[in-house]
């Protein structure tokens, strides 16, 4: 743990993190590339001068650590941009030809906004947007309740990979075969997923995954996968000399950020190096598969922690599953206590220099489907690899001064 947390800077202060779901904090690496690239690359790319030579390679090792990253068959098939949600609504924008009057896409309420909002933008072309029920009995999306949605008409199923409020792992591999079998494309939100678990868009067969990269230990910037057959079929978003061939620089209008897409290369390496010090062999891909067994095994003996310490107090209520068989949750764990408003929990935490956060985590038709939008949303706290066991006792053995104190009020 001593290597991992010195690695990142901001660590160093006497805060304990637990809103990584918001963003991650950003490794010494990125940093470094980022002054790097600045320093001695800082030009535009396409020049025969050695030092737009130099920023071009920057940007394609970038693209190689990105499909690295995801798994991806070619670093074409990468797409960088400034958030999520940007990059969604680039996505929509790129895809509306693809679509006629009547045409249908659907959706599920249990998603970020990002991956809502944009494809509901469409209705003004005519696109009909249906939504994929969510059970909110057993807190799972199920395939039998999107099986009468789909038809002939069915383009596009959009979902989240993880839930911000949930922390539940959907079965995205099984999503996706059920969709493609009925003729659709499958757009996924991985913003949840990525910081946690090895992202694998090759295995799961996916269209497009999208995620940010500042939730996954770099800058504040993100990626967007997308078949290479299918990113050359949608409309280009910038000149119009930039043909339907040229990809992915027709999605990326202004031309990426160099630096932050130079800074993926820093993730990676460091991904790798927690599974070489994990005792595994391996190069590549599979070191850093290594890397990311290694994260969710740290992970689940704090997301274990907690969940017992939420069970065990009959004055909080878990919102989405409350126990972890075989850690297929991520720690992102939220939760209501009883008779307080979740703003007050944070705020007193603040003091307890504990970062934990409130609300609905712009998944607001989330929130309201479970009517957890009331009294300030929901508690979060949100957990990565760097967290230690310390830290999170610090949070628990301050929790109960602050409900009982509230109750005492």
């Amino acid at each position: 743990m001593g290597f991992v947390r010195g690695q990142f800077p901001a660590l160093e202060k006497d805060w304990a993190f637990f809103d990584n779901a918001g963003g991650s904090q950003t490794l010494r690496g990125a940093m470094e590339r980022i002054v790097e690239f600045l320093t001695h690359r800082d030009v535009q790319i396409g020049g025969s001068y050695e030092i737009s030579q130099l920023a071009a390679e920057a940007l394609m090792q970038g693209r190689r650590a990105a499909q690295t990253l995801v798994n991806a068959a070619r670093p074409e098939e990468i797409v960088f941009g400034a958030s999520t949600t940007a990059l969604v609504q680039t996505l929509a924008a790129a895809m509306r030809s693809q679509f006629e009057p009547g045409d249908e896409i659907i959706v599920t309420h249990a998603d970020h906004e990002s991956n809502i909002g944009p494809w509901e933008r469409l209705r003004e072309f005519g696109v009909v947007i249906r939504v994929w029920p969510f059970d909110t009995d057993t807190m799972q999306l199920r395939l039998e309740d999107l099986e009468p949605l789909m038809g002939p008409r069915t383009k596009l199923v959009c979902v989240h990979h993880v839930s911000n409020i949930l922390g539940q792992i959907n079965p995205v591999r099984e999503i996706a075969e059920f969709v493609h079998a009925r003729g659709a494309k499958i757009c996924v939100d991985g913003v949840a997923y990525a910081p946690h678990r090895a992202i694998d868009v090759t295995g799961w067969d996916v269209d497009y995954y999208i995620f940010s990269l500042y939730k996954c230990y770099g800058p504040h910037t993100a990626i967007m996968y997308g078949k290479h057959a299918l990113l050359a079929e949608l409309d280009g978003l910038y000149h119009y000399f930039y043909g339907k061939d040229k990809v992915p620089g027709k999605l990326e209008p202004g031309n990426p950020n160099y630096e932050l897409a130079y800074s993926a290369t820093a993730v990676v390496a460091y991904i790798q190096e927690l599974g070489r010090r994990d005792g595994s062999q391996a190069e590549g891909r599979a070191l850093l598969e290594a890397g990311f067994e290694a994260i969710a095994r740290q992970e689940q003996v704090l997301t274990d922690r907690l969940l017992d310490w939420l069970r065990a107090r009959g004055d909080c209520r878990v919102i989405g599953p409350a126990e972890n068989p075989a850690n297929l949750r991520v720690p992102t764990i939220a939760f209501r206590v009883a008779g307080m408003a979740s703003g007050a929990v944070a705020r007193a935490m603040d003091d307890h220099r504990v970062a934990i956060r409130f609300g609905d985590f712009h998944s607001r038709r989330l929130a309201e489907l479970l009517g957890e939008d009331h009294d300030e949303g929901v508690v979060r706290v949100s957990m990565v690899h760097y967290n230690t066991l310390a830290e999170l006792e610090r949070m628990l053995a301050a929790l109960p001064g602050i409900i009982g104190a509230e109750a005492a009020a």
